[in-house]
């Protein structure tokens, strides 16, 4: 099949079933996100954010685009951006993998990078985005930019109930079982609303950071955790509980293993929020008896990360 142009590499990725790591009984399917070309997820929010925001006339060619991120949503926005013709500037907090400031900057991107307030090398918390996320807004308004704003922009959610849903619709009708972890809610958010509406059967969990699972407990035991891009200790603008089934914690120990097995033995090489996802999904799995088709998310590419 012959692509006419870059944006038509995003969306449309496949489901794989991980035969190496699914149990007995059940099949454990990975939607294989990290294969568009900001290599994650949020290329898909990327360009339906960008999509929406010229038909709403918020933005013009050549105009200044402007978000927070934490490498994603960036290198995402960086390949979107580049193909409408507007320079994009990422604000990103110290704590993000090198990786990920070096892939922005080749995508044609350039970089403003943030102190962290109470996170670390490869920890980012929630005042850590907090922060990047102001930095940024003043940078728009400063420059006259488009301030993407992707925790409150509802064209990230979009994005997932438009392609994400009826994509893993499509290819498994038979879903039982949805799995995603929780940043800014998009993907679980839009993707489950879809599956929903579809059959409300289909069991929609979230995944979440054991020492700071403030959806599942409202506790933050510690901000600090492995898990880049999710788990920001903070309730997103347009979380819906009444979508999760289930909310299921990981540890760093737990997402640390099971990424290493999907590089090692499924030869999936990909980053710690689909570790994550998928250990969750298993959790899950063992818990309720009667779950046989399970879909989950791999994120994004582990080039993306400095420790795996």
């Amino acid at each position: 099949m012959i692509k006419q142009n870059t944006l038509e590499l995003i969306r449309q990725t496949p489901l794989v079933k991980l035969d190496r790591i699914s149990k007995e009984g059940v099949n454990l399917y990975g939607k294989v996100e990290f294969m568009q070309p900001g290599g994650s997820v949020k290329d898909r929010a990327a360009y339906q954010i960008i999509l929406d925001a010229y038909e709403m006339k918020k933005l013009v060619k050549g105009q200044l685009v402007v978000e927070m991120t934490s490498g994603n949503m960036g290198a995402g926005l960086a390949v979107v951006c580049k193909q409408f013709g507007n320079p994009f500037l990422a604000v990103m907090s110290k704590g993000n993998s090198p990786e990920r400031i070096k892939i922005i900057k080749a995508l044609g991107a350039d970089v403003f990078l943030t102190d962290q307030v109470d996170g670390s090398e490869g920890m980012v918390t929630g005042n850590d985005i907090a922060y990047a996320s102001q930095v940024a807004k003043e940078i728009a308004q400063k420059e006259k930019g488009f301030y993407v704003d992707q925790f409150n922009n509802t064209s990230g959610v979009m994005a997932h109930f438009n392609t994400t849903g009826p994509e893993i619709w499509q290819d498994l009708p038979e879903i039982d079982a949805y799995v995603a972890s929780v940043g800014t809610g998009g993907t679980f958010i839009g993707t489950a609303k879809f599956l929903k509406s579809k059959n409300k059967m289909i069991k929609c969990i979230a995944a979440e950071p054991e020492s700071a699972a403030i959806l599942k407990t409202g506790r933050v035991e510690n901000p600090q955790h492995i898990i880049q891009g999710t788990g920001y200790s903070l309730i997103p603008p347009h979380w819906d509980s009444a979508l999760a089934d289930d909310i299921i914690t990981v540890t760093d120990t737990e997402v640390q293993e099971m990424t290493r097995r999907l590089s090692h033995e499924q030869g999936m090489y990909v980053g710690y929020s689909s570790g994550a996802n998928v250990i969750a999904a298993l959790k899950y799995a063992k818990i309720n008896q009667e779950i046989r088709n399970i879909v989950t998310i791999l994120c994004d590419t582990g080039y993306k990360y400095s420790s795996l």
